[in-house]
């Protein structure tokens, strides 16, 4: 067992977005349905602690839904400030 075996990660996946004026989403009920700027055949976002870290598919097996990871995002690394050196 490591050290990163108990760290948790919240892993969302954004299919799209979408602007409602608040009045509509207050009349919403059960069965409502949000259309978003996505087409079916577009990548999902993934996210991991609201961080972008994939782009991704959805696949269908069964009942369940599922990701397919179709590109991984890469960060540049922090910027590290370099030591001053003071020349005498």
């Amino acid at each position: 067992m490591t050290p990163f075996d108990n760290i948790g990660v919240d892993i969302s996946v954004v299919l799209g977005t979408t602007l409602v004026p608040i009045h509509q989403l207050l009349r919403m009920g059960r069965g409502a349905v949000i259309e978003l700027d996505a087409r079916e055949s577009d990548d999902v976002k993934i996210l991991a602690n609201d961080i972008p870290v994939a782009h991704g598919q959805v696949v269908l097996r069964g009942d369940r839904i599922g990701i397919t990871i179709t590109e991984v995002l890469f960060r540049a690394p922090a910027h590290r400030p370099r030591e001053t050196v003071r020349r005498m």
